[in-house]
């Protein structure tokens, strides 16, 4: 790789298998500006093919290209094109090494429950892949996500249907707000750089070392936190309950990808409170199978058909699930309920799918209902509540008028509310959890019974200061309001707001309209002034972060994949992400069972365009600048010919999505002026694929209806992919001629 060099990231389902149609042409295009446009392999099967070396033969081996990437975004020449990955469970993982493994490589299995030295490595490495382990990596920058402009008039002029709200609704919110991580957190700004020592002092005096070193800089937030489970017991059975009385469907919604200690365990006291019975009387016996409750529903069924008892705990899941709250839904069709697979249910997607279908799910019977939302953790729940409350008081959003909420991000250096696994643990004994210095004072201690979950987090000061920066920029370039979505009264929060109070007079922000608000009014003030066509910047740390950039792109969008996602590197380069892959897993199964690919890759074509600006202004090359003015007017003209792919058979997919794509990027090329003989490059090709497009459209759609082999779901095959991904000859050949 050299300086002047694009990476273009190699990732998981269905954005991975539109690399094999998309990337041969930005590849072709490129080449003629002389940029070049390298991939790096950061999938879950290339990660875990390569934290294990000495397992396999020489010619399965691969470098760890994360861990280059991470270099790199801290350079300044850092140029990182980012494809959504999966966020793996447990299930994920054991599926992609058992994939790996039938395929030939002799890969570990994941030890559950490791005993040996060697076992016990093992885990670790493994645990070191699961969860959202890339994006802390490669994010050594802030975010700035917003819904671009020609994405937000297509929005307007083509709004997407919304659920009608009725004032009658009973869908809410549950939330514990006391004995779980929001109320029970502590933090405290590190005065030296050092290191922390996180320890368990049992009531009989014995110290267990948690964590040996956690290494911290001066300025750093370090929080502290705990969920007390009896307590989260007590609230599951309750609201169990309330929504059986309430005639509501009964939901949980957690992120188990990525707090990927925390919220598995906590999932697994959901499926525990929903079967109590089952449990009670067969828990020993699913224990003993391996067959966890952390896991889900789905897992346990399974593995009940090689018990003897099997038929009989079926039963008794049967007559509870009978006998409770009717269940939130995810596929009614194929009896996939909300408790069945952890990962199914990820809050920042399903509460604003949730909320833009009238505040309902689906139950079993196939309709929709009203809906008990349980959010454990009260930190962030009233959120969801306040936007709830609003549509239920003022009726749905209305696409076509209302305003934007784009987002500023603290998530530099690996800034943490989750995603803090190496520090997150579940309590083996009643005790106190102690953050420790070297000097061996105790900065922060948390009382704790067995079985609480116990968590610490970091948040470096640069990227605090960096992120106050990003947030005066956007609001100087757009002349919105910027909130902080802060809490004067949660620990974690009041640090942050002072920090925000200190580095804010650094910049100039006279005219500008810069507030602090607690989240919940910070979304009251969000939704109002969008309902009023007006657009209000939320500024965020990580968690609603990730949050808000579903949120509201979901309900002015209809997607989450249509926002451009700029990380501003604090080195000086730049990460440029493309939108969520929640849909992915059921886009890749429609192409395996019917050759067609519903993904959308418009994060793609908005990821490139800054990606290629940036390549300009480092390296002095103005033709990258033109090829990036370019695809910016192509891609306007791609939303507003509705190219984007279709939601069924017989239409065009992602395949014809880059067609279309290529056309318009071909044509504005060849009519543009600032480079005549990049203009001349350029018009025999735009000339031949419009001459060709009713053929190449044709030959697309003909491979469509027939299941597709692609070789693996987690490492597909090269060859068998790009035949799949690239099955009109003409286009082929007619973009080969551009070389």
């Amino acid at each position: 790789m050299t300086d002047s060099t694009i990476i273009y990231t190699y990732t998981d389902e269905a954005p991975a298998l539109a690399t094999h149609s998309f990337l041969p042409v930005v590849q072709a295009y490129a080449s003629q500006a002389g940029v070049a446009v390298e991939t790096r392999d950061i999938s879950l099967a290339g990660r875990i093919i390569a934290a294990f070396p000495e397992y396999l033969r020489e010619d399965q081996r691969i470098a760890d290209a994360l861990s280059e990437l991470g270099e790199l975004a801290k350079r300044p020449e850092a140029n990182i094109i980012k494809l959504p990955n999966i966020s793996a469970s447990i299930p994920q993982l054991k599926a992609a090494v058992a994939e790996l493994q039938a395929k030939g490589y002799a890969l570990p299995a994941y030890p559950d429950d490791p005993k040996t030295d060697e076992e016990r490595e093992v885990r670790a490495r493994y645990d070191k892949i699961k969860g959202s382990a890339v994006n802390p990596v490669l994010r050594e920058g802030n975010s700035d996500r917003r819904a671009p402009a020609s994405v937000k008039n297509y929005a307007k002029n083509h709004p997407h249907r919304m659920g009608a709200w009725s004032s009658e609704s009973r869908t809410n919110v549950a939330t514990m707000g006391e004995n779980d991580f929001r109320s029970t957190e502590k933090s405290v700004v590190i005065a030296e750089d050092g290191a922390l020592k996180i320890e368990l002092v049992a009531e009989d005096g014995t110290t267990t070392v948690l964590r040996e070193s956690v290494p911290v800089l001066q300025g750093e937030v370090v929080d502290a936190s705990v969920l007390h489970v009896a307590a989260l017991r007590e609230f599951l059975a309750a609201q169990i309950a309330r929504a059986k009385e309430e005639g509501v469907l009964f939901s949980v919604h957690l992120k188990a990808t990525m707090m990927k200690v925390s919220d598995p365990i906590i999932f697994g006291h959901v499926v525990r409170a929903f079967f109590p019975k089952t449990f009670e009387r067969y828990g020993e016996t699913l224990a003993a199978a391996g067959l966890s409750a952390n896991d889900g529903l789905g897992g346990i069924l399974k593995g009940l058909q090689s018990l003897p008892e099997g038929d009989a705990i079926k039963a008794s899941f049967d007559a509870e699930l009978a006998e409770g709250p009717a269940l939130a839904m995810v596929d009614s069709d194929k009896g996939i309920t909300n408790l069945h697979v952890p990962s199914d249910v990820i809050v920042d997607a399903s509460m604003p799918a949730m909320i833009r279908t009238s505040g309902h799910m689906w139950g079993a019977d196939g309709e929709e209902h009203d809906t008990l939302a349980v959010i454990p953790d009260s930190s962030y729940a009233g959120v969801y509540q306040a936007v709830i409350d609003d549509c239920r008081a003022n009726g749905a959003y209305d696409p076509s008028t209302m305003g934007t909420v784009p987002n500023v991000g603290l998530m530099a250096q690996k800034a943490e509310e989750y995603g803090s696994h190496d520090k997150t643990f579940e309590i083996a004994t009643a005790g106190t959890v102690r953050l420790v210095d070297q000097a061996g004072n105790v900065l922060i201690e948390q009382p704790v019974a067995e079985g609480d979950i116990f968590r610490a987090c970091q948040t470096k000061d640069a990227p605090i200061r960096d992120w106050v920066k990003l947030a005066v920029t956007r609001a100087r370039a757009t002349g919105d309001p910027a909130v902080f979505w802060l809490d004067e009264t949660r620990a974690h929060d009041a640090q942050l707001i002072a920090k925000v109070e200190q580095y804010l007079p650094e910049h100039d922000t006279e005219g500008l309209d810069i507030r602090v608000l607690a989240p919940v009014e910070a979304a009251k003030l969000s939704v109002e002034r969008i309902r009023r066509g007006e657009n209000t910047i939320s500024v965020t740390g990580n968690v609603l972060r990730d949050y808000n950039t579903d949120l509201f792109p979901i309900l002015e969008l209809g997607t989450s994949a249509k926002m451009l996602s700029v990380v501003p590197l604090m080195a000086g380069g730049g990460l440029f992400e493309t939108g969520a892959g929640g849909s992915a897993p059921k886009h890749v199964q429609q192409l395996v069972k019917e050759d067609y690919l519903r993904w959308d890759s418009l994060g793609e074509f908005f990821a490139l365009v800054p990606s290629l600006e940036q390549f300009a202004k480092t390296t002095g090359n103005a033709r990258a600048q033109v090829l990036a003015d370019s695809l910016d007017r192509a891609t306007a003209t791609f939303l507003n010919e509705n190219k984007s792919p279709t939601r069924r058979v017989g239409g065009i997919d992602n395949r014809g999505s880059h067609f279309y794509l290529s056309l318009y990027w071909a044509q504005e090329l060849a009519r543009q002026t600032a480079d005549a003989e990049l203009a001349k490059a350029f018009a025999p090709l735009a000339e031949a694929l419009a001459a060709n497009e009713q053929k190449i459209v044709d030959e697309l759609i003909a491979v469509q209806g027939s299941p597709a082999e692609i070789g693996g779901y987690y490492q597909p095959e090269k060859a068998k992919a790009d035949a799949v991904m690239r099955p009109s000859a003409t286009w082929n050949d007619t973009l080969a001629s551009l070389s």
